[in-house]
């Protein structure tokens, strides 16, 4: 599970977010509300969806609790932000380096994943955790409800 290194280019986003934890978890809320309304964004760039997570600051991954809230964002990738649905918000990600992983498997399984990216691949790496938005590009393999899902996991680096 040894990731690529690539800086991300500048992106353009329009969705929904919401505030949740590990514990109350309302992501299958927050996807439903916005592939409703996806079809609404006129100036899209591709099909791949975006789930960003932006936690508060990195003390998120040093004091790790599941209680602890962040704001998670369901969203696709658009050319520029002249029409913007309503109920929807915009996002930018800024350039930067980031450790971009493949994922294959179910959404119950990914917690392991995590744990080897931040318990075993950062800690022996020459990087540490950048605090930018992390998050997942949901292309062509990916399906939920698939054991051979795929996504790209993309984490700020430094």
């Amino acid at each position: 599970m040894t990731p690529t290194i690539q800086t991300l280019p500048q992106k353009k986003l329009i969705g929904k977010s919401a505030r949740m934890s590990i514990i109350q978890n309302t992501t299958p809320v927050l996807w439903k509300r916005f592939m409703q309304n996806r079809k609404s964004v006129k100036n899209t760039i591709g099909t791949d969806l975006y789930s960003i997570q932006i936690y508060d600051d990195l003390s998120y991954f040093k004091n790790f609790n599941p209680h602890t809230e962040f704001t998670k964002f369901a969203m696709i990738e658009v050319t520029d932000f002249e029409e913007i649905p309503d109920e929807m918000e915009s996002l930018i990600i800024e350039s930067g380096l980031y450790a971009v992983f493949i994922y294959s498997g179910l959404p119950q399984d990914f917690p392991a994943f995590a744990n080897y990216i931040f318990g075993e691949w950062l800690p022996n790496s020459e990087y540490e955790l950048d605090n930018r938005p992390h998050f997942e590009v949901l292309g062509e393999y990916y399906n939920p409800t698939s054991k051979n899902s795929q996504e790209e996991v993309w984490i700020p680096i430094k």
